[in-house]
């Protein structure tokens, strides 16, 4: 059987790609204010982007469709499973399109369990929890945060006393999106006993931080162990992948009280999505095997160490910056927009933030000093008014 051929792009449509591929590179390189590490290669397994592989069905059963990567997608849920100390007997999980789906997927079940639930959240949390809950039509509370942006537990207790009488479904969150902050899920599990509330769930958002919390020294509790009943981490973020990529942990008891057998597919609809990218999960156990335990060590040791150095630099020069224990995020006033446009920062009200990925550089970070020392802030434009 010959396959069609198809027609090569035209000399503009190749330009266009080439000059496409210039801009990102540009931008890739500048780009300091996001968690995204830049610095995987995957060229050794690049052929596998020539086959449709589609890892549809849940990846712990069976499936009729054969042109999937299932087993090494438990692999790569095994190994978070035990980094997030998770009964070796009772975890269940698979590889989503990001921390978004990962953190839909941890309410959805949620929800299943406790179909008349209160959700609580703090204002720091991500913004596709907020989302999310929309989307599943649950009720919830949002619970102030501290200054550092960590949950106020305070605040939380007194919410939570005032509706004791329902379950509850916890939202903590391991990382959080402008300062890092990091809910301690020992507190939240100690104050819904407190409180007697027996039926509650706590699901970790720890999109960036949950890949290297285990490391941190001193410990803050965020795992199964602590009391979580599921995690979430985001794979693009300090792991490295040119998709975007997330993973949700869980416990294998509670996905199994919402299993659906699907005949067409020969497996059980577990997943948030039907067909999912088996490029993901390939991709993940590919740099997870080169990398290891070791290697996610080191890279956390070198963005530590880069964290340091900029906010002790940013000091240096006058600017007010600071991170929170073990954080890799350097928290500044937010920078002028000449600033925030060309490195890419994200800014949120009167902050803006550096986040030290595995692949920034003291020099990197000596650049942005230099322009953010040497920066003439534009003056705002003033209204004249003409009679």
């Amino acid at each position: 059987m010959e396959s069609a051929v198809l027609n090569s792009l035209s000399q503009k449509d190749n330009q266009r790609l080439k000059l496409l591929k210039s801009e990102i590179e540009e931008a890739r390189d500048l780009a300091i204010g996001y968690p995204v590490s830049k610095d995987f290669d995957i060229s050794e397994i690049s052929d596998f982007l020539q086959i449709p592989i589609n890892n549809v069905g849940d990846p712990f059963e069976d499936a009729t469709y054969k042109v999937q990567t299932h087993e090494l997608e438990r692999e790569v849920v095994a190994f978070f499973a035990k980094l997030f100390r998770a009964q070796p007997n009772d975890y269940w999980g698979y590889v989503t399109n990001g921390g978004s789906e990962s953190n839909l997927y941890g309410l959805y079940l949620a929800r299943e369990l406790y179909p008349k639930a209160m959700v609580y959240y703090s204002e720091s949390t991500h913004y596709s929890v907020k989302k999310n809950i929309h989307l599943l039509n649950i009720p919830s509370i949002v619970i102030r945060s501290q200054e550092n942006g960590e949950i106020d537990y305070e605040d939380f207790e007194n919410t939570l006393r005032l509706n004791r009488h329902k379950p509850a479904i916890v939202l903590s969150t391991f990382g959080t999106t402008m300062k890092e902050a990091k809910d301690d899920i020992s507190k939240i599990k100690g104050i819904l006993g407190h409180l007697a509330i027996q039926d509650h769930y706590i699901h970790c958002d720890a999109a960036l931080s949950g890949t290297f919390g285990a490391f941190m020294e001193p410990r803050i509790p965020f795992d199964f162990k602590d009391g979580a009943d599921s995690i979430s981490i985001s794979g693009h973020k300090f792991i490295g992948s040119p998709i975007p990529t997330g993973v949700i942990v869980t416990k294998r008891s509670n996905r199994d009280r919402i299993s659906k057998g699907i005949s067409y597919i020969g497996s059980l609809d577990t997943t948030i999505t039907g067909s999912r990218n088996g490029h993901s999960p390939l991709i993940l156990w590919y740099v997870l095997k080169k990398q290891g335990i070791e290697g996610l060590k080191k890279r956390y040791q070198h963005s530590l160490e880069v964290a340091k150095y900029c906010e002790k630099r940013l000091n240096e020069i006058g600017i007010k910056a600071w991170r929170n224990p073990n954080a890799i995020t350097v928290v500044l006033p937010k920078t002028p927009d000449q600033i925030k446009d060309k490195w890419q920062l994200a800014t949120e009200g009167d902050i803006s933030h550096v986040i030290c990925m595995p692949n920034v550089t003291k020099d990197q970070i000596d650049d942005f000093i230099l322009d953010l020392a040497t920066c003439e802030e534009k003056r705002e434009e003033e209204f004249e008014f003409e009679f």
